[in-house]
């Protein structure tokens, strides 16, 4: 039996090989008309996820590209300095979500304790990582093929230009 689920980028980014054992965390949204299964690589995206679909206006959807486009540490650092600007460049974020966001995510963080420490738990360069995905789609790659593609490339380039650039020479080369 199989499921289909869903997981922000920064999951999908750091899974295995394909045929490899994988552990992930999981969250069921249960609705009228549909059961949604959500996959997590650490339970801070998990504990992130599960507080963020709790904000009025923000859905599994939302919370799923939060995560996607910030990842939890960054999407912390945005809350503790009320940087709405970074949470509006996220898609799907528009001004006033990204206020209620940092207005009511500033004391659900706190209340995740210390076990919510996002040390180490984010990819640096995840963002242009995503925006590298997004594009490699677009010029008709696979995702198998993508992520095979960007763990390829060296974990210092951070500029989605470089990523893009890399990838494609790497594809080429196979």
């Amino acid at each position: 039996m199989g499921y289909e689920l869903e997981a922000p980028m920064s999951t999908f980014y750091n899974l295995p090989a394909a045929g490899a054992e994988v552990v992930l965390h999981t969250h069921l949204v249960v609705r009228e008309d549909a059961h949604l299964l959500f996959g997590f690589g650490s339970e801070p995206e998990r504990a992130l996820f599960r507080e963020l679909i709790k904000v009025s206006g923000v859905g599994p959807r939302i919370a799923l590209a939060i995560l996607s486009g910030a990842g939890v540490a960054e999407f912390q650092r945005s809350i503790e300095n009320q940087d709405h600007t970074a949470l509006v460049r996220i898609p799907g974020i528009g001004r006033k979500t990204a206020e209620r966001l940092v207005i009511e995510m500033r004391d659900r963080l706190r209340g995740l304790g210390e076990g919510f420490s996002t040390g180490g738990t984010v990819t640096p360069g995840v963002p242009a990582q995503t925006e590298a995905f997004s594009a490699l789609v677009a010029l008709g790659y696979k995702p198998p093929e993508i992520v095979r593609l960007l763990k390829s490339v060296d974990p210092q380039i951070t500029a989605t230009e470089e990523i893009i650039r890399h990838a494609l020479r790497t594809a080429a080369a196979s």
